[in-house]
């Protein structure tokens, strides 16, 4: 898979595999990414990265042969949020996060900038973050429960044109459902079974997420952490390419 081709999950496990290239330093981060990029076709860069670093830790996907995600969950006005987006379009991004919290006004204009840049760069709407449970959220005055939630603010960055949702595995099944074959779910808090949920509260395995009918996987400490990180997201990828296998089969 190209930088600039288009994934097709249903025939390549290592393109539903994102690496959270959390990392201090692009150095770091280049080593990581260079230790896993065959298993992982796609790699995340996120808040603590990209604000070091700037646009050289997006251009470590293209040199590596990955897709880039940038995680920067944009939330401010519109008119802010649009010319972001055209920044990251212009950066060759593939995938790019923003708040589905910031409205209609803001995901629509959002989405729109993204189209009419051209570039294939797909918006994904973060719905509730795996860090929240329903105690969290209720601290916040939403007296939902976080599928609830989840799936309200789905519907709301749908409605205005954004093509792919952020949510937990344990609303994974319940957005496939509601959202139809279509909709792009990428699935962060993914630990393998057996690993532990550090400050992630709402977590699913490998396997069951793809299940569950999540299209790309965020895994980060799991294998960056890992005494082999390259065994790590190659076993994280077979378990990926199992659980297509399964539903290949059903």
């Amino acid at each position: 898979m190209t930088p600039n081709e288009t994934p097709d999950p249903a025939a390549d496990p290592r393109s539903r595999l994102a690496f959270a290239l959390d990392y201090p330093t692009l150095d770091a981060a280049r080593r990581g990414a260079d230790a896993v990029r065959a298993s992982a076709g796609v790699l995340k860069v996120g808040l603590e990265l990209f604000v070091r670093e700037g646009p050289p830790a997006v251009r470590l996907g293209p040199a590596l042969g990955c897709q880039v995600f940038l995680d920067l969950k944009l939330h401010d006005i519109p008119a802010t949020v649009d010319r972001a987006v055209g920044v990251a379009a212009g950066l060759g991004v593939r995938y790019l996060t923003l708040h589905a919290a910031g409205g209609p006004h803001m995901l629509e204009q959002a989405a729109k900038r993204a189209d009419r840049e051209g570039t294939g760069l797909v918006l994904l709407a973060v719905t509730v973050l795996t860090s929240l449970d329903a105690a969290d959220l209720a601290a916040t005055g939403v007296d939902d429960a976080p599928s609830a939630h989840a799936l309200r603010l789905a519907r709301l960055a749908r409605s205005a044109g954004v093509p792919g949702l952020v949510c937990s595995s344990a609303e994974a099944a319940l957005l496939r459902r509601e959202l139809g074959p279509d909709a792009v779910l990428v699935t962060p808090g993914i630990r393998p079974a057996g690993s532990g949920g550090d400050d992630q509260k709402r977590t699913g395995t490998p396997g069951g997420a793809i299940r569950d009918g999540s299209s790309i996987l965020v895994v980060g400490r799991p294998i960056r952490d890992a005494a082999d990180p390259a065994a790590a997201a190659r076993a994280i990828v077979d378990e990926i390419a199992e659980a297509q296998r399964e539903a290949t089969a059903r």
